[in-house]
């Protein structure tokens, strides 16, 4: 089970980033009234094999995500495979006093309210065992309407990840830097279309015993269907990703 002490000031961001992400929302319902055209955006999770297979089940819990600065360049240092899933170097990611350090797959607290960036919480916290969306297998965690535009990036709030292993002991699992899984693929939400953002998973074995959780930009899937015309059809679908 995920070995993560109590943190005050996680839990403070915690409230803030609910206050702002309601504020986000409001404010993005308004604009769409205003006139500014809309699309939807839905949000899947999957798994890369990895470690995967040590697992009896593996579920992750996801609080909200937050969009990058739309009409944003991707970030620097943020190119294809500078967030892949890399082996084991026997490191265990921490600093003297214990506590896990920032590896470059998510962002420090600090990071996470960079200007720019659109934080939108999920009414209901969502749930997701990976064991079970494994070879090519997906799950719905969120629709909605947004603002038309281009995004560098979607970054999923993942609160906790919650492990049993085959020989039905709990595994530790951290997550990078305690902070959210970062999906650099830059994507748009177009109008009258609906946008099916997939974010990839995987667990990965380290040195000292302790799983770590990692996105995997290889396995990122960004696909487009038009909405179904008046005659019932529907508009051919792109897709555009790494994988």
């Amino acid at each position: 089970m995920t070995d993560r002490a109590p943190d005050l000031d996680a839990l403070d961001r915690r409230t803030y980033l609910k206050a702002t992400g309601a504020a986000a929302l409001g404010a993005t319902g308004l604009a769409g009234c205003v006139g500014r055209a809309t699309g939807t955006l839905a949000t899947q999770v999957t798994d890369q094999p990895a470690d995967i297979g040590d697992f009896e089940s593996l579920v992750v819990t996801v609080e909200g995500f937050w969009l990058g600065p739309e009409g944003a360049d991707p970030e620097e240092g943020d190119a294809d495979g500078a967030n892949e899933t890399d082996p084991d170097d026997g490191s265990d990611d921490t600093d003297a006093g214990g506590n896990e350090t920032t590896d470059g797959n998510g962002t420090d607290d600090e990071g996470d309210a960079a200007e720019g960036h659109e934080y939108f919480e999920f009414d209901e916290s969502q749930e997701a065992d990976l064991v079970e969306l494994q070879n090519g297998e997906t799950q719905l965690i969120d629709e909605r309407e947004l603002q038309t535009g281009e995004y560098p990036y979607l970054q999923l709030d993942v609160s906790s990840a919650d492990g049993t292993l085959t020989d039905g002991s709990d595994a530790a699992v951290d997550l990078p830097g305690n902070a959210p899984l970062k999906f650099n693929e830059q994507f748009e939400i177009r109008e009258n279309a609906r946008t099916t953002f997939t974010a990839d998973f995987a667990p990965v074995l380290r040195g000292n015993g302790r799983y770590l959780l990692r996105p995997v930009p290889s396995g990122i899937e960004v696909e487009y269907e038009s909405e179904a015309s008046e005659d019932g059809s529907s508009g051919e679908n792109s897709t555009d990703g790494d994988s």
